[in-house]
């Protein structure tokens, strides 16, 4: 039973990797604790509910549509009544049962309730079991651009189950990898190797190397957030790929990419500037890029305008002072913070990409 701990000024906790685990989830709930209340969707719900239902003492579900377009303020006020009609008070605890939309949800509508209140994050997708759950970010969508609203919140613990991932579509599944492509590009070289030589055991699912990837994503995002919990430095390293990412997700109303698909577009993104114009080698970058082509496909991005998804930087939480941040790999393993790069070469970097995903569409 893996166990990663965070240690922030916030609260110290683990995220804990165990086949099974969703049995034992109400071992994790304090005997002192009052209501429960359980984030999901209905899917979710429909498809592990009873394992969790089963180690919890009557817990209060309450069902969020799902789906990026609904990741509003306008649904934490819904679900923030139904806690209030319920008899929620301070010694409620919020259960965020999910994917990474629900979990940072949950935890968003935990840290603000009653202004704060406990919350246990169990993540059913792959994406959120290595990055959403962990590190206690939580927020909603604006309209014009992704995850604007939001707070710090650590859990009292995070409980992954690697058994969940049976049910995930091949889509869901593959998206979530690119979140471990990510991990070993800015910090682990062998974590990457095991994406480069072990193909065809990862999308087959293997359980012992899946579980050795999860727990290897995981083992860094703790270590990061331990050392920077609010992002004020080293934690903005787990943003590689997520600043045009974001910007395509935005552009596309969150209604194409899934965000591992649109990470992965980022991600080569960033990997082609880093070669322009922070001197990546070109082997290094062929190898990442290549990396992560090889657990896509994402869908068409034919009709993106660079121009337009350009403009959506400047609208991201990452920019400072009007300056667009970019976490670019300086060699597999080792990423750094790059600033004030020239308009034409991120506009161009976004143009190869769209063309590099055009062309291999065409062709296969």
């Amino acid at each position: 039973m893996p166990a990663f701990r965070v240690t922030t000024p916030a609260r110290a906790y683990d995220a804990v990797i165990e086949r099974g685990i969703l049995g034992r989830a109400g071992e994790f709930v304090p005997q002192n604790a009052g209501a429960v209340f359980v984030v999901t969707t209905e899917d979710v719900w429909n498809l592990h509910g009873a394992r969790l239902r089963a180690s919890l003492e009557a817990p209060n579900v309450l069902l969020f549509p799902g789906g990026e377009t609904r990741k509003r303020l306008a649904q934490v006020e819904a679900l923030a009544d139904q806690m209030a009609l319920a008899g929620a008070d301070r010694t409620s605890i919020v259960i965020g049962f999910g994917g990474g939309i629900v979990t940072d949800l949950a935890g968003f509508l935990a840290s603000i309730f009653m202004r704060g209140v406990p919350i246990l994050q169990i993540p059913t997708t792959l994406l959120a079991q290595v990055d959403a759950a962990v590190g206690g970010k939580t927020g909603a969508n604006l309209a014009s651009a992704k995850n604007l609203i939001g707070t710090f919140h650590q859990p009292m613990a995070v409980l992954i189950d690697p058994d969940v991932i049976a049910t995930l579509s091949d889509r869901e599944y593959r998206a979530g990898l690119q979140e471990i492509v990510k991990c070993g590009v800015i910090q682990d070289p062998d974590l990457f190797a095991a994406f480069e030589t072990g193909r065809e055991r990862v999308l087959n699912r293997d359980p012992a190397l899946l579980d050795e990837l999860i727990a290897g994503a995981v083992r860094i995002k703790a270590d990061v957030v331990s050392r920077d919990e609010k992002e004020s430095d080293l934690r903005r390293i787990l943003n590689f790929g997520h600043t045009i990412g974001h910007a395509l997700e935005a552009e596309t109303s969150y209604s194409r990419f899934l965000h591992g698909e649109a990470v992965a577009f980022g991600m080569v993104a960033a990997t082609r500037l880093a070669v322009t114009s922070a001197g990546l080698d070109a082997h290094d970058a062929r190898r990442i890029i290549t990396t992560v082509r090889n657990y896509g496909p994402i869908p068409p991005v034919d009709d993106i305008v660079p121009a337009r998804l350009f403009n959506r930087l400047s609208s991201d939480k990452k920019t400072l002072h009007g300056n667009v941040h970019f976490v670019l790999p300086e060699q597999i393993g080792a990423v750094r913070i790059v600033t004030g790069i020239p308009e034409q070469a991120v506009l161009d970097a976004i143009d190869w990409t769209i063309a590099s995903y055009s062309t291999a569409r065409a062709m296969a």
